[in-house]
């Protein structure tokens, strides 16, 4: 009677099975996250180079307009 409940049933028996490793579970499992996560960034900046429209300029001051000009020689309007 006191073997029954020592017994363990043979669905429960791990002697003659593997298990996965619980620590190549985790690194798979963070290693499948960053890949969906870097395929989907680059998905959406594919995506909304596409679609966006670009970007506009920052206006040129005129004391920047003037300086430029006078380097290439040319005089500035009103001088």
């Amino acid at each position: 009677m006191a073997d029954d409940f020592d017994r363990v049933p043979p669905s429960f028996d791990r002697a003659g099975t593997k298990g996965f490793n619980p620590g190549l579970v985790v690194l798979l499992l963070v290693a499948g996250l960053l890949l969906i996560f870097l395929v989907g960034n680059y998905v959406l900046y594919t995506y909304a180079q596409k679609t966006l429209p670009p970007r506009k300029k920052k206006p040129i001051s005129k004391k920047k307009m003037k300086r430029e000009k006078l380097k290439q020689g040319i005089s500035a309007p009103g001088e």
